[in-house]
């Protein structure tokens, strides 16, 4: 289990407050675009240059909120999947080296059963030739 330093614990508290933060003035941005937009539909007849010029205003408000958290979203997203991609890349090198590993172990394995093969046919020969020198 990998322990996570304080710091980056409070890096990402920050990060996070500070996207609620954008989040709650996206929407009250929205809160105001509709208020103008319903006052604007409850005064019908009344609509002067004024108003179109502050629901312009508004909505280019609405529009540069949007666009400042969907950026801060958008760039978390590519900064987690670039992440990622380096987390598949080290797993496969480590899949990779695990499988040589075991590769050499099964080799060596083989090589150490062959080897006590061939000491126990040798002793299995000698112990024959001691016991026929025995008997003579």
């Amino acid at each position: 289990m990998n322990a996570i330093p304080s710091e980056k614990i409070d890096t990402e508290t920050d990060e996070a407050n500070s996207s609620l933060a954008a989040v709650n003035e996206v929407e009250a941005g929205i809160r105001e675009f509709v208020r103008n937009d319903v006052a604007y539909l409850r005064r019908p007849g009344q609509s002067t240059v004024a108003d179109s010029s502050e629901t312009d205003a508004t909505v280019k408000n609405v529009n540069s909120l949007i666009q400042r958290v969907a950026g801060t979203s958008l760039g978390e997203i590519e900064n987690l999947i670039s992440e990622l991609e380096s987390l598949s890349d080290l797993l496969h090198a480590e899949g990779q080296r695990v499988q040589g590993e075991i590769a050499g172990y099964a080799h060596l394995s083989h090589a150490a059963m062959k080897s006590t093969r061939i000491i126990a046919e040798n002793l299995a020969q000698w112990k024959s030739a001691a016991e026929n020198l025995r008997q003579v």
